[in-house]
């Protein structure tokens, strides 16, 4: 690893602040989702953000199939590049899938956390026989037929489901994030995500947590908000977004902004 992460995870650090905020984003997009909440945070805080491996801004030659099977292995990325800033304690802001990496990296390192805020985060996307995760395998498996037969139809198709809220730009924005993507990347971290369970680990989460979830989400139910509530470890709160979709820092860039920085003052 070494520099070499840095560089090709395209870390940067932002902002002047004593304090280290993270900013993580999820599937399908890259650090620039965040760059109309950034500015509310740089006079405050020390913003770290980069790029996960299977970003179509990192270079996909970057991307080991055999590591990167399942999601310890960015986990891995997440705590290489905070011990490499020399971070002892930050506040991480974990969207989608990056919910779910920082949950397994406070588990393993929770010293290192003073609180996680998981924007539209699940522990499992697979309805299960007492869990709504929103999603039958059949569902599921056609969801990777159609990204497999035709990638960018799935995309087009895809973009404006995940949006919701009806924000043009925020389409664009994702198509081009996903469209950035190598599709077979795409496909197979896609199957990774779908098929991972993380139900089981919740428990062991002490650190505190704060769990975002917009009015209606196609990727998330709301129910997914309670469950994890209800099965973290530590003391967690819920906070509803007065907006649709998977990606309020797309579609509602300043009233996710508010919402943070009133999570990050508790």
């Amino acid at each position: 690893m070494g520099t070499s992460l840095l560089e090709n995870l395209n870390v940067r650090v932002e902002g002047s602040g004593q304090k280290t905020l993270v900013l993580a984003h999820g599937f399908g997009t890259d650090q620039s989702v965040w760059q109309r909440i950034l500015p509310y945070f740089t006079p405050y805080y020390r913003v770290i953000l980069y790029d996960l491996v299977c970003a179509g801004s990192v270079n996909p030659d970057f991307f080991d199939f055999r590591r990167y099977t399942t999601l310890d292995a960015y986990v891995d990325d997440l705590l290489y590049i905070l011990d490499a800033h020399r971070v002892d304690r930050c506040v991480y802001v974990g969207h989608s899938v990056s919910a779910m990496i920082g949950i397994l990296a406070a588990i393993r390192r929770p010293e290192l956390f003073s609180k996680l805020i998981l924007i539209g985060a699940s522990p499992r996307f697979l309805n299960d026989n007492d869990y709504h995760g929103g999603f039958e395998q059949g569902e599921i498996e056609k969801v990777f037929e159609a990204m497999e037969s035709n990638y960018e139809a799935w995309v087009n198709g895809f973009a404006p489901l995940s949006v919701g809220a009806d924000v043009p730009t925020a389409v664009r924005e994702f198509s081009r994030t996903l469209f950035n993507m190598r599709p077979d990347i795409s496909l197979f971290v896609s199957r990774m995500i779908f098929n991972s369970d993380l139900r089981g680990v919740l428990g062991l989460v002490k650190v505190p947590c704060c769990i975002f979830q917009t009015a209606r989400d196609v990727s998330v139910p709301a129910s997914v908000a309670t469950y994890l509530k209800d099965h973290l470890g530590g003391r967690n709160t819920v906070e509803m977004l007065e907006t649709e979709g998977h990606l309020p820092h797309l579609s509602a860039p300043y009233l996710l902004a508010q919402k943070l920085r009133r999570a990050l003052s508790r």
